[in-house]
């Protein structure tokens, strides 16, 4: 057998020849130079990591090897370079968070994910029913060291603790109260139960609002829902409309039945003052009675007849003692026929 290595073989072969490299030849540069460049190129690095800017929404969080170190207000600082590290909390702007739903483009024309969120949506109710519920939670972050360093994972716990808390309210309401009358109820409910544990577990994170964004039956018995919201619509506006005529008709029969007993009051103490009036006439004339009676008796003769005789209007008076009267008739007072 031919050795492999020898040329004459059927499995002999050439060795590969490796491509050599081009030499470039550089210029000579001067130790010194080499060493003031590397130190320029030191000094930018230290000082681009030294200076750093604070947004007047933001405060800055140093940490120092990993352990906070102190808080920076809005504005120029400077910090140590490789050794601190910034975090920028933005403590003035009003954050949120989605549950159900997400917004893909938010504007005139909300756009949002088409997505599918029931895992985080789909709740039981008190009464063993299931609704699609969908909320925001709108928060700011009060203390920035606890928001960085009591929490692991402090954003997914803070969801956690939100879904956790609107499934415990959602569960205490019954499907109509959450669907209509009780969504405000249970926006609040979940809001002091959020805080409660944002507070217990230290995130440094203050809950502004809760809003039940949308709160809606599953697909498959929506039409159903949609039939018991109608009649419930129409069952509070004949209530309201009987409250409308109850509050129209009360008022007006109470005003009536007020004027009819001032006017009895009214007529009452006319006829009292009246009567009162007249008994004291009466003891006043019968006191002048008593010193004239025929003078008092002529008198009250003739002022009868002066307040008698006018209301009746044209009379006749014949003497009984006369005598040959000769009767004639009026005819002024005739219409003459042609």
């Amino acid at each position: 057998m031919a050795d492999r290595r020898g040329g004459n073989g059927p499995f002999d072969f050439d060795p590969p020849r490796v491509p050599q490299m081009p030499q470039i030849n550089l210029p000579d540069v001067p130790p010194g130079a080499l060493r003031a460049l590397l130190l320029l190129v030191v000094a930018v690095v230290i000082l681009w990591g030294s200076f750093y800017q604070i947004e007047p929404e933001e405060v800055g969080v140093i940490r120092r090897f990993g352990a906070y170190a102190r808080t920076t207000d809005p504005g120029l600082h400077l910090k140590w370079p490789f050794i601190e590290r910034l975090d920028k909390v933005p403590v003035q702007r009003q954050l949120k968070e989605e549950f159900g739903f997400r917004t893909v483009q938010p504007g005139a024309r909300t756009q949002y994910s088409d997505a599918d969120y029931l895992a985080e949506s789909l709740m039981l109710t008190g009464d063993l029913n299931v609704a699609v519920v969908e909320w925001i939670v709108q928060f700011r972050i009060q203390d920035p060291r606890a928001f960085l360093f009591n929490v692991r994972d402090v954003m997914g716990t803070f969801r956690d603790m939100s879904e956790a808390t609107m499934r415990r309210v959602v569960g205490d309401h019954s499907v109509d109260e959450v669907l209509t009358i009780g969504r405000v109820s249970v926006a609040a409910q979940a809001k002091e139960l959020l805080q409660e544990l944002c507070n217990t577990y230290g995130t440094g994170i203050s809950v502004q609002q809760l809003v039940l964004q949308d709160v809606n039956p599953p697909d498959p018995v929506k039409p159903s829902f949609n039939e018991v919201n109608q009649a419930i619509q129409e069952k509070e506006q004949l209530i309201n409309r009987a409250w409308a005529e109850y509050n129209q008709e009360i008022p007006h029969a109470r005003g009536v039945a007020q004027q009819t007993i001032q006017s009895a009051e009214g007529y009452a103490a006319e006829r009292v003052n009246r009567a009162q009036g007249e008994a004291t006439r009466f003891d006043s004339i019968y006191t002048e009675y008593r010193k004239a009676p025929r003078v008092t008796r002529n008198r009250m003769y003739l002022e009868t007849l002066n307040e008698v005789l006018p209301r009746m209007g044209k009379k006749v008076i014949l003497d009984e003692d006369q005598r040959g009267l000769l009767p004639f008739l009026n005819l002024t007072q005739q219409e003459v026929s042609q």
